[in-house]
């Protein structure tokens, strides 16, 4: 738990795949948050299965989110080069995210630091060949892969830097032998939409929701 976007008066409840929390930590935690003076509680993304437990302590829907999955049977070679990011990237990363994103989904220093430290292993790539054209943010657990973030400049949209780190990604986890990389994106985010599927990825019948309730 800790505040969503910076915003004191808005808490972030980030969720453990392995373990979903009961119905009975949940109001727990949402106590904890009533004492610390939040006004609000929002979730990360999660499955319908997972989001039940808040369901049943009176959340309700914020956003909707397409799933999306990659087989790693075929991963395409490297679309161009990338390099690893540096802490000095930071700032120009952060200010990238915000231009790609609205108010809600931007990250702030800590939600990057979240992205980056998601899953037991991570890989943190940026790409451009004057300054930070994209960057994204691949993790793996075990052989599941995630693609955690990804964000590319308006102003260098439609140059095929989503596809050097998306690839970049996929062949990272492809040689640490995962066997499934999933990705999600706002049901109206066409473009990235359409990014995934032609790297490979196909939605899910099933997607994620993000959840929200007044404290």
């Amino acid at each position: 738990m800790r505040p969503w976007r910076g915003d004191d008066d808005v808490a972030y409840l980030a969720v453990g795949a392995d373990r979903p929390p009961s119905t009975e930590f949940v109001e727990r935690c949402l106590e904890t948050l009533r004492e610390q003076g939040r006004a609000r509680v929002v979730t990360s993304a999660l499955t319908p299965t997972d989001a039940l437990p808040f369901v049943d302590a009176g959340f309700t829907v914020r956003e909707r989110l397409h799933l999306l999955a990659h087989d790693m049977t075929r991963v395409a070679p490297p679309a161009g080069s990338t390099r690893r990011a540096r802490a000095t990237d930071h700032g120009a990363v952060l200010a990238l995210d915000g231009l790609a994103f609205d108010d809600f989904w931007r990250l702030d220093a800590m939600g990057l630091d979240d992205a980056i430290r998601a899953t037991p292993s991570a890989r943190f790539r940026v790409a451009g060949n004057d300054g930070i054209a994209a960057y994204a943010i691949s993790g793996r657990s075990g052989q599941q892969g995630y693609l955690q973030r990804l964000a590319v400049a308006p102003s260098a949209r439609r140059e095929g830097w989503g596809r050097v780190v998306v690839a970049d990604g996929l062949g990272w986890l492809a040689r640490h032998r995962v066997h499934r990389t999933l990705v999600n994106t706002q049901l109206d985010n066409e473009s990235a939409l359409a990014l995934y599927e032609a790297c490979g990825f196909r939605r899910l019948a099933v997607g994620l929701c993000v959840l929200g309730r007044p404290l």
